[in-house]
Protein backbone atom coordinates (compact mmCIF):
# COMPACT_ATOMS: atom_id res chain seq x y z
CA UNK A 1 0.00 0.00 0.00
CA UNK A 2 0.97 3.32 0.08
CA UNK A 3 1.51 7.16 0.63
CA UNK A 4 -1.32 8.83 2.62
CA UNK A 5 -2.41 11.25 4.74
CA UNK A 6 -3.99 10.92 8.22
CA UNK A 7 -5.09 12.83 11.52
CA UNK A 8 -6.21 10.77 14.42
CA UNK A 9 -9.68 10.89 12.98
CA UNK A 10 -8.84 10.19 9.67
CA UNK A 11 -6.48 7.91 7.08
CA UNK A 12 -6.07 7.60 3.19
CA UNK A 13 -4.57 4.55 2.47
CA UNK A 14 -3.66 3.68 -1.28
CA UNK A 15 -4.22 0.04 -1.83
CA UNK A 16 -2.61 -1.64 -5.41
CA UNK A 17 -2.93 -3.77 -7.68
CA UNK A 18 -0.67 -7.20 -8.00
CA UNK A 19 -0.24 -9.38 -11.04
CA UNK A 20 0.85 -13.19 -10.74
CA UNK A 21 3.90 -13.62 -12.38
CA UNK A 22 3.68 -17.34 -12.15
CA UNK A 23 0.37 -19.20 -10.38
CA UNK A 24 0.08 -23.07 -10.47
CA UNK A 25 -3.15 -24.42 -9.21
CA UNK A 26 -2.76 -27.78 -7.60
CA UNK A 27 -4.65 -29.96 -5.44
CA UNK A 28 -8.31 -29.28 -4.17
CA UNK A 29 -8.12 -28.46 -0.15
CA UNK A 30 -10.72 -29.85 2.04
CA UNK A 31 -11.80 -26.51 2.73
CA UNK A 32 -13.28 -25.93 -0.74
CA UNK A 33 -9.75 -23.75 -1.72
CA UNK A 34 -7.45 -24.89 -4.49
CA UNK A 35 -3.50 -25.22 -3.19
CA UNK A 36 -1.42 -22.93 -4.71
CA UNK A 37 1.84 -22.02 -6.06
CA UNK A 38 2.19 -18.41 -6.70
CA UNK A 39 4.92 -15.85 -7.43
CA UNK A 40 3.54 -12.49 -7.14
CA UNK A 41 4.28 -8.56 -7.05
CA UNK A 42 2.60 -5.47 -6.31
CA UNK A 43 2.13 -3.08 -9.46
CA UNK A 44 1.86 0.87 -9.07
CA UNK A 45 -1.98 0.90 -10.36
CA UNK A 46 -3.75 2.30 -7.00
CA UNK A 47 -7.12 2.23 -5.83
CA UNK A 48 -7.86 4.59 -2.48
CA UNK A 49 -9.90 4.40 0.77
CA UNK A 50 -10.60 7.52 3.22
CA UNK A 51 -11.34 6.15 6.41
CA UNK A 52 -13.13 8.70 8.97
CA UNK A 53 -14.05 7.66 12.57
CA UNK A 54 -17.54 9.45 13.09
CA UNK A 55 -18.72 9.92 16.11
CA UNK A 56 -22.45 10.59 15.07
CA UNK A 57 -23.39 7.10 14.44
CA UNK A 58 -22.36 3.94 15.24
CA UNK A 59 -22.41 2.13 11.71
CA UNK A 60 -19.95 1.17 8.91
CA UNK A 61 -20.51 3.51 6.15
CA UNK A 62 -19.19 2.79 2.90
CA UNK A 63 -19.57 4.64 -0.55
CA UNK A 64 -17.78 3.92 -3.86
CA UNK A 65 -17.37 6.18 -6.82
CA UNK A 66 -18.05 3.17 -9.22
CA UNK A 67 -21.53 2.25 -9.43
CA UNK A 68 -20.88 -1.15 -10.51
CA UNK A 69 -19.70 -2.17 -6.75
CA UNK A 70 -21.83 -3.19 -3.79
CA UNK A 71 -21.04 -1.04 -0.65
CA UNK A 72 -22.43 -3.25 1.90
CA UNK A 73 -21.54 -6.63 3.04
CA UNK A 74 -21.18 -8.38 0.21
CA UNK A 75 -17.78 -5.77 -0.12
CA UNK A 76 -14.57 -7.02 0.80
CA UNK A 77 -13.47 -3.47 2.51
CA UNK A 78 -17.12 -3.80 4.91
CA UNK A 79 -16.30 -7.01 5.92
CA UNK A 80 -12.65 -6.23 6.72
CA UNK A 81 -13.84 -3.54 8.41
CA UNK A 82 -16.46 -5.84 10.26
CA UNK A 83 -13.72 -8.42 10.84
CA UNK A 84 -11.54 -5.72 12.55
CA UNK A 85 -14.23 -4.76 14.87
CA UNK A 86 -14.99 -8.42 15.72
CA UNK A 87 -11.74 -9.24 16.76
CA UNK A 88 -10.86 -6.14 18.72
CA UNK A 89 -13.89 -6.26 20.28
CA UNK A 90 -14.78 -2.55 19.33
CA UNK A 91 -17.64 -1.01 17.63
CA UNK A 92 -17.41 2.72 16.13
CA UNK A 93 -19.09 4.89 13.26
CA UNK A 94 -16.81 5.01 10.34
CA UNK A 95 -17.11 6.37 7.58
CA UNK A 96 -15.32 4.82 4.15
CA UNK A 97 -14.78 6.14 0.64
CA UNK A 98 -13.52 4.38 -1.72
CA UNK A 99 -12.09 5.34 -5.77
CA UNK A 100 -11.57 2.85 -7.36
CA UNK A 101 -8.80 2.84 -10.36
CA UNK A 102 -7.69 -0.63 -10.76
CA UNK A 103 -10.84 -2.93 -12.53
CA UNK A 104 -13.41 -4.77 -11.29
CA UNK A 105 -13.20 -8.82 -11.39
CA UNK A 106 -9.76 -8.48 -13.26
CA UNK A 107 -6.87 -10.53 -11.74
CA UNK A 108 -5.59 -7.49 -10.05
CA UNK A 109 -6.39 -8.44 -6.73
CA UNK A 110 -7.99 -5.41 -6.26
CA UNK A 111 -10.87 -6.41 -3.67
CA UNK A 112 -8.02 -8.08 -1.68
CA UNK A 113 -6.13 -5.24 -1.79
CA UNK A 114 -8.61 -2.57 -0.37
CA UNK A 115 -9.54 -4.91 2.31
CA UNK A 116 -6.11 -4.61 3.38
CA UNK A 117 -5.95 -1.27 3.42
CA UNK A 118 -8.85 -1.26 5.24
CA UNK A 119 -7.32 -3.55 7.94
CA UNK A 120 -4.26 -1.33 8.40
CA UNK A 121 -6.34 2.06 8.22
CA UNK A 122 -8.69 0.71 10.83
CA UNK A 123 -5.73 -0.40 12.88
CA UNK A 124 -4.17 2.75 12.65
CA UNK A 125 -7.13 4.81 13.64
CA UNK A 126 -8.31 2.64 16.97
CA UNK A 127 -4.37 2.56 17.72
CA UNK A 128 -4.89 -1.54 18.24
CA UNK A 129 -1.27 -1.71 17.46
CA UNK A 130 -1.89 -5.09 15.81
CA UNK A 131 1.24 -5.96 13.80
CA UNK A 132 1.40 -8.18 10.27
CA UNK A 133 0.96 -11.73 11.77
CA UNK A 134 -3.06 -9.70 13.39
CA UNK A 135 -3.74 -8.55 9.78
CA UNK A 136 -3.32 -11.46 8.42
CA UNK A 137 -5.27 -13.48 10.38
CA UNK A 138 -8.39 -11.32 9.80
CA UNK A 139 -7.20 -11.16 5.85
CA UNK A 140 -7.14 -14.76 5.78
CA UNK A 141 -10.61 -15.50 6.71
CA UNK A 142 -11.62 -12.70 3.62
CA UNK A 143 -9.80 -14.18 0.83
CA UNK A 144 -6.72 -15.75 -0.51
CA UNK A 145 -5.12 -12.35 -1.86
CA UNK A 146 -5.73 -10.35 1.10
CA UNK A 147 -2.67 -11.70 3.19
CA UNK A 148 -0.26 -10.84 0.39
CA UNK A 149 -0.57 -7.58 -0.18
CA UNK A 150 0.91 -6.77 4.21
CA UNK A 151 4.02 -8.58 2.60
CA UNK A 152 4.61 -6.82 -0.69
CA UNK A 153 5.63 -5.75 -3.14
CA UNK A 154 6.61 -9.38 -3.66
CA UNK A 155 6.07 -12.56 -1.91
CA UNK A 156 5.71 -16.02 -2.87
CA UNK A 157 2.28 -17.25 -2.11
CA UNK A 158 1.30 -20.88 -0.94
CA UNK A 159 -1.76 -23.18 0.40
CA UNK A 160 -5.00 -21.24 -0.38
CA UNK A 161 -3.45 -18.06 -0.34
CA UNK A 162 -2.53 -18.17 3.36
CA UNK A 163 0.91 -18.81 3.47
CA UNK A 164 2.95 -15.42 2.10
CA UNK A 165 6.56 -15.52 2.45
CA UNK A 166 8.26 -11.94 1.33
CA UNK A 167 10.68 -12.61 -1.93
CA UNK A 168 13.17 -10.13 -3.98
CA UNK A 169 13.47 -9.98 -7.71
CA UNK A 170 16.73 -8.74 -8.18
CA UNK A 171 16.48 -5.35 -11.16
CA UNK A 172 13.61 -3.20 -12.39
CA UNK A 173 10.85 -3.64 -14.95
CA UNK A 174 7.87 -1.59 -15.81
CA UNK A 175 4.29 -3.16 -16.97
CA UNK A 176 1.89 -2.86 -19.39
CA UNK A 177 -1.60 -3.63 -17.89
CA UNK A 178 -4.38 -4.73 -20.53
CA UNK A 179 -8.02 -5.20 -19.61
CA UNK A 180 -10.24 -5.90 -22.49
CA UNK A 181 -13.05 -4.38 -20.47
CA UNK A 182 -15.53 -7.75 -19.47
CA UNK A 183 -15.17 -9.03 -15.98
CA UNK A 184 -13.89 -13.28 -15.21
CA UNK A 185 -15.64 -14.63 -11.91
CA UNK A 186 -13.05 -16.38 -10.09
CA UNK A 187 -15.19 -19.15 -8.71
CA UNK A 188 -16.33 -19.76 -12.71
CA UNK A 189 -12.87 -19.22 -13.61
CA UNK A 190 -11.68 -22.40 -11.23
CA UNK A 191 -14.58 -24.48 -12.30
CA UNK A 192 -13.15 -24.08 -15.92
CA UNK A 193 -9.67 -25.09 -15.45
CA UNK A 194 -11.28 -28.12 -13.28
CA UNK A 195 -13.40 -29.46 -16.53
CA UNK A 196 -10.24 -28.99 -18.84
CA UNK A 197 -7.61 -30.81 -17.53
CA UNK A 198 -7.21 -34.57 -16.39
CA UNK A 199 -3.51 -33.98 -14.78
CA UNK A 200 -1.89 -31.63 -12.73
CA UNK A 201 2.00 -31.14 -13.48
CA UNK A 202 4.49 -30.69 -10.68
CA UNK A 203 6.20 -27.76 -10.26
CA UNK A 204 8.85 -26.70 -12.29
CA UNK A 205 12.63 -26.94 -10.89
CA UNK A 206 13.50 -22.92 -10.52
CA UNK A 207 10.68 -22.83 -7.97
CA UNK A 208 12.81 -25.25 -4.96
CA UNK A 209 15.35 -22.75 -5.79
CA UNK A 210 13.07 -19.34 -5.02
CA UNK A 211 11.67 -21.42 -1.90
CA UNK A 212 15.29 -21.82 -0.47
CA UNK A 213 16.77 -18.45 -1.74
CA UNK A 214 13.85 -15.97 -1.71
CA UNK A 215 15.70 -14.17 -4.41
CA UNK A 216 14.95 -15.00 -8.49
CA UNK A 217 16.88 -12.54 -11.07
CA UNK A 218 14.21 -10.82 -13.43
CA UNK A 219 15.76 -13.07 -16.23
CA UNK A 220 15.27 -16.34 -14.61
CA UNK A 221 11.36 -15.02 -13.88
CA UNK A 222 10.34 -13.85 -17.33
CA UNK A 223 11.72 -17.45 -18.71
CA UNK A 224 9.36 -19.06 -16.06
CA UNK A 225 6.00 -17.06 -16.44
CA UNK A 226 3.23 -19.45 -16.77
CA UNK A 227 -0.39 -19.60 -15.43
CA UNK A 228 -2.21 -22.34 -15.26
CA UNK A 229 -5.60 -20.71 -16.10
CA UNK A 230 -4.49 -19.90 -19.58
CA UNK A 231 -5.03 -23.05 -20.69
CA UNK A 232 -9.01 -23.02 -20.29
CA UNK A 233 -9.57 -19.74 -20.33
CA UNK A 234 -8.07 -18.71 -24.12
CA UNK A 235 -10.34 -21.10 -25.86
CA UNK A 236 -13.50 -19.50 -23.94
CA UNK A 237 -11.95 -15.99 -24.54
CA UNK A 238 -9.83 -15.92 -27.43
CA UNK A 239 -9.04 -12.02 -27.12
CA UNK A 240 -7.03 -13.09 -24.08
CA UNK A 241 -4.71 -15.11 -26.18
CA UNK A 242 -4.64 -12.20 -29.10
CA UNK A 243 -3.51 -9.49 -26.03
CA UNK A 244 -0.45 -11.67 -25.26
CA UNK A 245 0.69 -11.69 -28.57
CA UNK A 246 0.50 -8.33 -29.28
CA UNK A 247 2.20 -6.96 -25.87
CA UNK A 248 5.37 -9.36 -27.10
CA UNK A 249 4.77 -8.29 -30.49
CA UNK A 250 5.15 -4.64 -28.88
CA UNK A 251 8.87 -5.60 -26.97
CA UNK A 252 7.20 -7.26 -24.06
CA UNK A 253 9.92 -9.63 -22.71
CA UNK A 254 7.24 -12.13 -21.53
CA UNK A 255 3.51 -11.55 -20.92
CA UNK A 256 1.35 -13.47 -19.09
CA UNK A 257 -2.69 -13.60 -17.96
CA UNK A 258 -2.92 -12.27 -14.29
CA UNK A 259 -4.38 -14.17 -11.84
CA UNK A 260 -7.82 -15.87 -13.18
CA UNK A 261 -8.16 -12.98 -15.44
CA UNK A 262 -8.92 -10.83 -17.46
CA UNK A 263 -6.39 -8.93 -17.04
CA UNK A 264 -3.11 -9.78 -19.50
CA UNK A 265 0.26 -7.99 -18.63
CA UNK A 266 3.59 -7.85 -20.22
CA UNK A 267 6.92 -7.29 -18.72
CA UNK A 268 8.75 -4.38 -20.06
CA UNK A 269 12.50 -4.03 -19.42
CA UNK A 270 12.48 0.25 -19.53
CA UNK A 271 9.73 2.60 -19.25
CA UNK A 272 10.46 4.03 -22.36
CA UNK A 273 9.69 0.45 -23.93
CA UNK A 274 6.55 0.54 -21.71
CA UNK A 275 4.89 3.54 -22.40
CA UNK A 276 5.36 3.34 -26.16
CA UNK A 277 3.44 -0.07 -26.39
CA UNK A 278 0.91 1.38 -24.13
CA UNK A 279 0.48 4.37 -26.31
CA UNK A 280 -0.09 2.44 -29.39
CA UNK A 281 -2.51 -0.13 -27.65
CA UNK A 282 -4.38 3.25 -26.21
CA UNK A 283 -4.39 4.63 -30.12
CA UNK A 284 -5.34 1.06 -31.54
CA UNK A 285 -7.90 -0.56 -29.13
CA UNK A 286 -10.78 0.39 -26.61
CA UNK A 287 -8.93 -1.67 -23.96
CA UNK A 288 -8.17 -0.54 -20.33
CA UNK A 289 -4.49 0.15 -20.60
CA UNK A 290 -1.85 1.29 -17.69
CA UNK A 291 1.86 1.51 -17.86
CA UNK A 292 3.79 1.42 -14.43
CA UNK A 293 6.37 0.30 -12.63
CA UNK A 294 6.83 -2.66 -10.51
CA UNK A 295 5.93 -2.14 -6.95
CA UNK A 296 9.30 -1.10 -5.58
CA UNK A 297 8.53 -0.18 -1.67
CA UNK A 298 10.56 -1.65 0.98
CA UNK A 299 9.19 -4.01 3.27
CA UNK A 300 7.12 -4.37 5.08
CA UNK A 301 5.97 -0.64 5.33
CA UNK A 302 5.47 2.04 3.05
CA UNK A 303 5.87 5.56 3.88
CA UNK A 304 2.73 7.11 5.41
CA UNK A 305 2.39 11.33 5.78
CA UNK A 306 0.16 12.63 8.65
CA UNK A 307 -1.67 16.02 8.84
CA UNK A 308 -2.23 17.92 11.26
CA UNK A 309 -4.20 22.01 11.44
CA UNK A 310 -1.06 23.52 11.67
CA UNK A 311 1.68 21.84 10.15
CA UNK A 312 2.53 20.48 6.39
CA UNK A 313 2.62 16.60 5.93
CA UNK A 314 5.44 15.10 6.94
CA UNK A 315 6.67 11.27 6.38
CA UNK A 316 5.55 8.60 8.65
CA UNK A 317 5.17 5.06 8.23
CA UNK A 318 2.64 2.84 7.18
CA UNK A 319 1.89 -0.74 4.97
Amino acid sequence: MSDGVASEQEIIVQAPAKVNLCIRVLDCLPNGYHELWSLMHSVDLFDCLRIRLNPHHDRIQLTCDNVGLPVDQRNLVYRAVEGVFRRAERSVGVDIELKKAIPLAAGLGGGSSNAAAAIYGINQLLNLGWGLSEMCEIGAELGSDVSFFFHAPCALVRGWGQEVTPCMIEGTRWVVLVNPGFPIETKWAYAQLASRRSVISPLAPWTQGVETTLKVSWEEVIESMENDFELSLFPVYPILGFIKEKLCDLGAQAALLSGSGATVFGVFETPECAQEASTQLRRDTQWHVFDVPMGASPLPHYSLQHETSTAASQPDRWI
